[in-house]
């Protein structure tokens, strides 16, 4: 059977009409700090992105830098794409900054092509650290480390690698070189041996980046030496250049994201582990569970598993944190007095904060331990303030009628072991600024504790058992005591001699 003639004019141009179109494009936003947070956002969008069938994901970069670890990671992510186009694009905008710097530039290379606005620039993406005298140059170490990250992408995607290498290491020094109208930047030493063996064909044209220097590139600068596809003012001229469809999609972070950089932020996170603290205190000196335990448990479950949505969090932590805890409560209520079961609970717990705080647990370079040095930063503020607070309460709690559920206020007028000795119901009948009193004669009697008193407990006075407490002072079961004040429903008691 003879297909009629427009018919296959009409699938020509419906098969042109869909190579024309390209399929559909995604912009991911990569604005402001490159954070851990940003790290999930671009992963969750990407995949989103490439579920849904995009063939352009265009990245819109607009940063000074940030974190060095979280650059490297979403670099890695974009090179790892695979069955779409993945496309830089630094763009001008009323509320942007128009650069793509430092991490930037690294997110930059990871991409298959780079497009950039007039009056964008890109580079300067030496890897620094904060020192005493503000921001410094990262050690050798972590230069190389970049260095050889940029050098790979820019080799993987067809950015020139001599570029790359200058917009890290000090020492790169580039010059431009002209042959047969092509311009392009190349390592000082390599000029020179062109030259000689070109026999005049190479022109060598003015320094591009000296050594000493770290190399920002201009969009006109970066599309004369071919790091850049193409200077583009427009997403619709940007879709037309790479041949994407009129259709276009801006993938902003939603509420999510918000969320999650809030609840990692380190300011938030010390605040977290100060009410954490105090609360789990709280919790294990007083009886039963109740709003405290609710508190330090919903402090702690936030704080590890926003961490968990960065993929910092895994058994260790979680193991850590709870061998933290027991020690705490072992020292509570098992071993008198605070020792070192206690300063290890302690120490059990900031670990396992810390560690939740970072992708890695031994640092291996500078980055990294500056990442470790601010975590530690917020971990011992959050965990001294907690403890602070913990003194605080313990010495105003009684006196806060807030507390009023968490101390005993009522007269006691019976033990366990019987009624109160003789003229004790008198004594009690007296009050003074409406407490009741124990026997005016308690107060230098002479006994021994019945139970362990951390520091409160029970002890036992001419035959008879009463609520005590020590000062603070954690003493065992059999202790000689001997009464030293006694006020209201509150007999404070000390080690005999």
């Amino acid at each position: 059977m003879k297909i009629p003639g427009f018919l296959i004019w009409f699938f020509v141009a419906l098969a042109l009409c869909a190579d024309e179109g390209g399929g559909g494009a995604f912009v991911i936003p990569i604005h402001g700090d490159i954070e851990p947070s940003m790290t999930t956002h671009v992963r969750r969008q990407a995949g989103s992105a490439v579920g849904d069938g995009a063939a352009f994901l265009i990245f819109d970069i607009d940063t000074f830098g940030g974190r060095v670890d979280s650059a490297l990671q979403i670099s890695s992510f974009i090179g790892s794409l695979e069955g779409v186009k993945t496309v830089a694009y630094i763009r001008q905008s009323p509320e942007g900054m128009g650069v793509s710097w430092s991490a930037g530039a690294l997110i930059a290379m990871s991409c298959s092509v780079i497009y950039m606005a007039p009056g964008t620039s890109i580079g300067a993406a030496a890897p620094v650290i904060q020192g005493q005298e503000g921001m410094q140059s990262a050690g050798e170490k972590s230069v190389s480390a970049v260095r050889s990250q940029m050098a790979a992408l820019a080799e993987k995607n067809g950015h020139p690698v001599p570029i790359a290498l200058a917009m890290v290491d000090y020492d790169v020094a580039l010059v431009e070189v002209e042959e047969s109208g092509r311009v392009s930047a190349v390592f000082m030493e390599e000029a020179s041996r062109l030259e000689k063996e070109s026999s005049g064909r190479i022109k060598r044209g003015p320094v591009v980046s000296a050594k000493g220097k770290l190399l920002s590139l201009t969009a006109g600068e970066a599309l004369r030496y071919g790091l850049s596809s193409g200077t583009e003012s427009s997403y619709s001229s940007l879709l037309v250049t790479i041949g994407a469809g009129p259709e276009i999609r801006t993938l902003e972070p939603g509420a999510a994201d918000s969320i999650v950089a809030f609840l990692t932020s380190g300011g938030l996170q010390g605040v977290l582990i100060l009410i954490g603290i105090a609360a789990l205190f709280l919790e294990i000196a007083t009886p039963g569970f109740g709003i405290p335990g609710t508190v330090a448990i919903i402090c702690f479950l936030t704080i590890f598993g926003a961490n968990g949505m960065l993929g910092n969090v895994g058994s260790v932590e979680i193991l850590l944190f709870l061998v933290g805890a027991g020690l705490l409560v072992l020292e509570i209520f098992v071993i008198p007095g605070f020792g070192v079961a206690g300063i290890s609970g302690i120490v059990f717990i900031g670990v396992a904060l810390v560690l939740s705080m970072q992708d890695f647990v031994i640092p291996d370079v500078s980055w990294e331990w500056d990442i470790l040095y601010r975590n530690i930063l917020t971990v011992v503020a959050g965990l001294s303030a907690g403890i602070i607070g913990i003194v605080v309460l313990a010495l105003f709690a009684p006196k806060l009628h807030i507390f009023d559920r968490l101390t005993l206020r009522t007269a006691i007028r019976g033990t366990s072991g019987g009624p109160l000795p003789d003229g004790a119901e008198a004594g009690q009948a007296a009050a003074e600024g409406g407490d009741y009193f124990f026997p005016a004669d308690l107060a230098g009697r002479c006994g021994k504790a019945v139970t362990v008193l951390r520091p409160s407990g029970r002890a036992e006075f001419g035959g008879a058992e009463y609520s005590v407490e020590t000062d603070g002072v954690f003493l065992p079961a059999g202790t000689p005591l001997v009464v030293v004040r006694v006020r209201g429903n509150h007999i404070l008691v000390k080690q005999q001699g």
